[in-house]
């Protein structure tokens, strides 16, 4: 399959509510589609980088210049399949959102061409996943519980708080009394020290599923420290860059889970060699979430269809997060959502909605 060329597409969509983390508030998602156009059709990516460079090192704005200068001219123009992407643009360092992206859109146009959804390309076990939601800080412990209330009405069957210092034991109790055993993890967003194991530590009588990212990305050690030291199993996120990170944080015992982010770890093969590394070590994985579009959340939930996939992700619908996506919306039912069957994505971008949101539109 031949690259001809790469359409960019930059839109802004905002958010149903504002999202705060330790990051900091987000009301809106500028986000950078892609679109691979080949000899033999055409694919969609997303990136998942935000406006600013507070998650990861990568922005949404570098993310297009990466790509535009760097990325596609080492792959325009030449044979490629989705397996080769990594390896033709290994030269280039770091950069993992973009990509990502890149090579969703030639997996999705590889598949497209061939028939394939991107399920069976990855050996999907089930029609439908389980999906959690992740509930942001809020102002008030009230104002959480009302928020926890509306999301377990809908149905979502896991329940993840962010949390920070500050707003981490009490919110964590107020929800535990108020509804029960219902599945409950937090994530940290590497907001919290080594120092704060006794702080940690005191989440351990709520049962919780887990606690993720709890210290900053590069502190692997740190974490290993962390997780003698409390009884709640430690989930990396920001850490997980690799298959080799994976490898080595398990090695270490610096987690018990972890949290698959595509985007995050440059790919949705790098993605699939990370699910089964941690197969074959027995550690339990789940799919993460990025406020992706249709686009991104239809490949999310193939993948998470994955056997090793055992713990419900943050594949939440798609009202959870926008008031109109930009395909046909992911839509819960009993809690989980249907695995997209078609060929490639098996979803399809609405062009005339999206020609109406998109910022900026050009060619590589």
């Amino acid at each position: 399959m031949k690259l001809r060329s790469v359409e960019l597409r930059r839109i802004h969509l905002d958010l149903v509510s504002p999202f705060e983390t330790s990051f900091g508030v987000q009301t809106r998602r500028d986000i950078l589609l892609v679109k691979a156009i080949t000899d033999a059709g055409e694919g969609w990516g997303e990136c998942v980088a935000g406006e600013e460079p507070l998650y990861s090192p990568e922005y949404v704005d570098g993310a297009q210049h990466v790509l535009i200068h760097h990325l596609v001219p080492r792959l325009r123009d030449r044979e490629i399949a989705a397996e080769s992407v990594a390896t033709l643009l290994r030269p280039v360092h770091g950069h993992q959102m973009a990509k990502a992206a890149i090579e969703m859109a030639v997996l999705d146009a590889e598949l497209r061409a061939r028939g394939e959804s991107f399920g069976q390309f990855f050996g999907a076990t089930r029609a439908e996943v389980d999906c959690g939601v992740s509930v942001g800080i809020h102002a008030t412990i009230g104002e959480l519980l009302a928020t926890v209330d509306a999301y377990l009405e809908q149905g979502y069957r896991r329940i993840k708080l962010k949390i920070k210092p500050g707003w981490d034991v009490e919110p964590v109790r107020a929800v535990r009394e108020k509804f029960g055993d219902v599945p409950l993890q937090v994530d940290a967003n590497t907001a919290y020290s080594l120092a704060d194991a006794p702080l940690l530590a005191a989440l351990d009588p709520f049962d919780l599923l887990l606690i993720e990212q709890p210290l900053p990305e590069e502190q692997v050690l740190a974490h290993a420290k962390l997780a003698k030291l409390v009884k709640t199993p430690i989930c990396l996120d920001e850490s997980i860059t690799t298959v080799q990170a994976a490898s080595d944080a398990i090695e270490l015992g610096a987690c018990r889970i972890v949290n698959v982010k595509p985007g995050r770890v440059g790919g949705y093969l790098e993605a699939r060699a990370i699910h089964d590394l941690c197969a074959r070590r027995g550690v339990p994985v789940w799919m993460g979430g990025m406020l992706e579009t249709g686009l991104g959340r239809a490949a999310n939930v193939a993948m998470a269809a994955m056997p090793n996939f055992s713990l419900p992700g943050d594949t939440s619908a798609s009202d959870r997060y926008y008031h109109r996506d930009i395909t046909e919306p992911f839509v819960l039912h009993d809690g989980r959502l249907d695995v997209p069957t078609g060929p490639g994505l098996g979803v399809e971008p609405d062009m005339e909605y999206l020609d109406s949101i998109t910022t900026w539109k050009g060619v590589a």
